[in-house]
């Protein structure tokens, strides 16, 4: 998720989503539990190859994209917060903040796990990453119309989606803490999207089918060329 925007005063409340809300470039769907702390492993995807590795320190991490089936699928909960994961996490954030962006889901780094982070803080400050695992939306209420949103796993598109103003979230933190929190407003469209994520569902699966018709096959156009 890239920086968003201002909440804009109206009936219903809008919030500009000044830049994207997730990240972008393929990358081969892993599974935390293939693989091994001692050898690097040769994942293929369709169009490429990738070394992993258990240990690597602060990698920045390729990012799925649409029209890849994989980001429709649901993830799996998040079963133990290891060494493993501490480090996914931190590979995530510095994927991130190289987007730059504001939050991203593991789904979207190939990562078949129910694991985001976020970071909402102006860009100036210092940096102040949040850990969600196994997040789920418990009460939501009001509407907010979130202009202008986009997505880099949804390259080149953007567009106006109906959000919930505010949402009651419940989640653990990278050191296994039950957090439970009101989110409002701007904090509120970037957790409904980044769970989204983990729910297999594209911000333009929120608008009109013709809309998103007419983007997907500008998408399979490109890469027909290969774009």
């Amino acid at each position: 998720m890239r920086s968003l925007g201002r909440l804009n005063a109206g009936k219903q409340g809008c919030l500009e989503t000044g830049m994207l809300l997730s990240a972008y470039i393929p990358q081969p769907h892993l599974d935390p539990g293939t693989l091994d702390p001692l050898n690097p492993l040769l994942y293929e995807s369709k169009k490429f190859s990738v070394l992993a590795f258990d240990r690597i320190t602060m990698a920045i991490l390729d990012i799925v994209t649409y029209p890849d089936m994989f980001l429709k699928q649901p993830t799996k909960p998040v079963e133990n917060i290891d060494g493993s994961l501490q480090e996914l996490i931190d590979n995530m954030g510095e994927t991130m903040y190289q987007a730059p962006g504001i939050g991203l889901a593991a789904i979207q780094v190939g990562i078949d796990r129910s694991l985001l982070i976020y970071d909402i803080s102006p860009q100036d400050e210092d940096r102040c990453m949040k850990v969600l695992v196994n997040p789920r939306i418990i009460e939501s209420q009001g509407e907010v119309l979130s202009e202008n949103e986009g997505c880099l796993s949804v390259p080149e598109y953007r567009s106006n989606v109906k959000r919930f103003a505010s949402i009651l979230v419940e989640a653990y933190d990278r050191d296994e803490k039950l957090l439970r929190f009101e989110a409002h407003d701007f904090l509120s469209i970037v957790l409904q999207h980044e769970i989204d994520h983990l729910n297999g569902k594209l911000f333009i699966d929120r608008i009109s089918p013709l809309k998103r018709q007419l983007y997907t096959r500008r998408m399979q156009k490109q890469l027909k060329r290969g774009e």
